[in-house]
């Protein structure tokens, strides 16, 4: 078998990321983890996680993802900032062209997780920035004692909008649908917050303003009638877009982009795996992505000692 530079190589720094470098790690594979962001991904944006077990009394996203770097590291994982420009990985050695240097491989695991989706309406991508956000954990404290609006009904969307309301004076949660889809703990906790009116029925069609965000159009559903709101803010919380633009179709996707994995986080090409938001799966969560991350590690080193054999 020719020789490699990695036995393993992990693209993406997130909670599933660390997790199969750890695994891997301490399996004595050779490993290298590339992020081409800060560690940790989305799981930064969470201002207090209460669900990850282990934890009664929850811990900010950015301490859980310190603690699985260093422990990671421990077993011997090298990380590396940079960022991979393209992939071969049709044959027993695969190649990373990052973005200084190739690297070959006999294994990969793309952990590269997802990006929030955008609502796609005027003045969304003008005022990116300058008042509008995906990151509540990031921006909420520029909008102390002021009005903001947030759009979304998942866990994201109501555990962010909760928490904006420690800085705004007022926050309009728009939701196209009659009922929130979020985790019922949450609804209880927004239903009893003073601070928070729900639009339901309804969806954001405009974001306005000068220099930064003055005002948004919201349009009922099933009256379509409009509504201006005077806002200094805009929060989105609407789904996410994997990130897997940088295959260009090397590995089976869904209809909506996402990495077709299986039980054992094998994707279409021998030696290729996919864990966490990147790849199909009902449910995107810290604890799953983890999970992912310890199977995909273990199917790694399994693969990795039999092309070696």
């Amino acid at each position: 078998m020719q020789a490699v530079d990695q036995d393993l190589v992990i693209i993406g720094g997130g909670p599933g990321g660390l997790t199969a470098g750890l695994y891997a790690s301490r399996a004595r594979r050779n490993t290298l983890l590339v992020e081409k962001a800060a560690l940790g991904g989305q799981i930064l944006m969470t201002d207090w996680m209460e669900n990850y077990p282990g934890f009664p009394d929850g811990l900010t996203g950015l301490d859980l993802v310190q603690k699985m770097k260093e422990q990671a590291k421990k077993f011997g994982l090298s990380i590396e900032s940079n960022e991979v420009l393209s992939l071969d990985l049709a044959g027993p050695v695969k190649t990373v062209q990052l973005s200084d240097r190739s690297v070959t491989t006999h294994a990969v695991i793309i952990a590269t997780g997802a990006t929030p989706r955008k609502l796609g309406i005027p003045g969304e991508g003008k005022f990116f920035g300058r008042g509008v956000s995906t990151c509540a954990t990031c921006d909420a404290p520029f909008y102390k004692d002021s009005v903001v609006v947030a759009v979304g009904g998942g866990d994201t969307a109501v555990q962010e909008s909760l928490y904006l309301t420690k800085f705004a004076q007022k926050v309009y949660l728009v939701h196209r649908r009659d009922q929130l889809r979020s985790t019922k703990i949450l609804q209880e906790r927004i239903f009893n917050n003073e601070r928070v009116e729900i639009l339901w029925d309804s969806a954001l069609t405009e974001i306005d303003g000068f220099f930064s965000v003055e005002r948004v159009k919201i349009q009922n559903i099933r009256t379509n009638d409009l509504t201006t709101l005077p806002v200094q803010g805009c929060f989105v919380w609407v789904g996410t877009v994997p990130n897997t633009g940088f295959l260009n179709g090397s590995i089976d996707l869904d209809p909506n982009g996402y990495i077709k994995a299986d039980a054992y986080m094998k994707t279409s090409l021998p030696g290729v795996y996919a864990v966490g938001d990147v790849r199909t799966t009902p449910l995107r969560q810290v604890a799953t992505a983890v999970g992912d991350g310890a199977i995909a590690a273990t199917s790694a080193d399994h693969y990795i000692e039999e092309v070696n054999a």
